[in-house]
């Protein structure tokens, strides 16, 4: 068994060595600089990216934000989008393309994407793959972090995790909870004002999907560097706080899971004021969560205590 990143070293990147316009797979993107041209695609499978097509609308938007929130991660403002799909007549029944479609319209103006084309097979499983465009002269890299950066995240974690538990019916809150963390689930909160000035201040960026020790440990895998993460500075929201209370659970157990599609990026401590002056401006919530340092080993601080990297990894794809 191996999982994706393996998959990826070992055989892939052999193909990519006349292409730095690849940078290397060690990015969310492709970057053609003198075109200018970003290109980010993304695959979503029902029962692992999504539980069901039961709501048809909501998946939609889900495929489509979380691949949008690759670019906006390298401040890149997304332009155009192709999508493919396969399933059976099962999946794409007339009632369900028809939310379907309506979503996606509705999603492509809120966000001002134009649909631009893709493709669809029969087949029994469900599954749609999304390319995002845009246009951009530089982007905001992993792999770029300097030491004594802090480490921010924009929003807040924990929210999309805890929905699709209920979703999987791990946990029973009442109907306004239940609507609320469901929808942060398959609508999440995109920063694009706020990653439109990416490139004033981020030294190194990416979106959190995969669960932020993951996703941090992502962020500079490639550089003789380390991190410090306080799990008691992730922000969270009065409802996450809410349910933690009702049910007597650990901030630190719901955080690092995925699926919340913030933006994860580091800059110089120089950039503080800045960044925060922004950030009231835009009505960001943007925190300090670490720092970047040269330690021999990453660490992660929850209540004053040092714990164990293992207990927060996050998704991963397993072949």
């Amino acid at each position: 068994m191996m999982n994706e990143f393996t998959l990826i070293s070992t055989y892939l990147k052999k193909l990519i060595k006349n292409n730095p316009n690849a940078l290397n797979f060690n990015d969310d993107v492709f970057f053609e600089k003198k075109k200018q041209l970003v290109v980010s695609i993304d695959t979503y499978n029902e029962k692992i990216h999504f539980p069901n097509f039961l709501n048809p609308d909501f998946v939609a938007k889900k495929v489509l934000r979380s691949s949008i929130s690759d670019l906006i991660s390298k401040g890149v403002k997304p332009k155009y989008f192709f999508i493919s799909a396969s399933g059976n007549s099962k999946h794409f029944n007339s009632k369900n393309l028809k939310k379907f479609t309506l979503a996606l319209n509705k999603e492509q103006k809120k966000f001002n994407l134009k649909l631009s084309g893709g493709d669809t097979v029969n087949s029994k499983n469900l599954s749609f793959s999304i390319t995002i465009l845009g246009f951009s002269k530089k982007i905001v890299k992993r792999n770029n972090a300097v030491i004594n950066d802090d480490i921010y995240v924009a929003g807040n974690l924990g929210d999309s995790f805890v929905g699709l538990q209920i979703l999987n019916k791990k946990y029973k809150v009442n109907k306004i909870l239940r609507n609320y963390f469901i929808s942060k689930y398959y609508c999440p909160d995109l920063s694009i004002k706020f990653s439109n000035h990416l490139h004033r201040f981020a030294n190194s960026s990416m979106d959190i999907s995969d669960g932020l020790v993951s996703d941090l440990t992502k962020l500079i895998n490639k550089q003789k560097l380390s991190y410090e993460l306080f799990l008691d500075k992730v922000p969270i929201s009065n409802n996450l706080s809410l349910f933690l209370n009702k049910f007597k659970k650990k901030k630190d157990k719901f955080v690092c899971n995925g699926d919340d599609y913030k933006i994860l990026f580091t800059a110089p401590k120089s950039k503080r004021k800045f960044i925060k002056s922004l950030s009231i401006k835009m009505n960001q919530k943007v925190s300090i969560i670490g720092n970047i340092n040269n330690y021999k080993k990453n660490k992660i601080l929850f209540e004053n205590k040092v714990k164990n990297l293992r207990n927060y990894h996050g998704y991963s794809h397993k072949f």
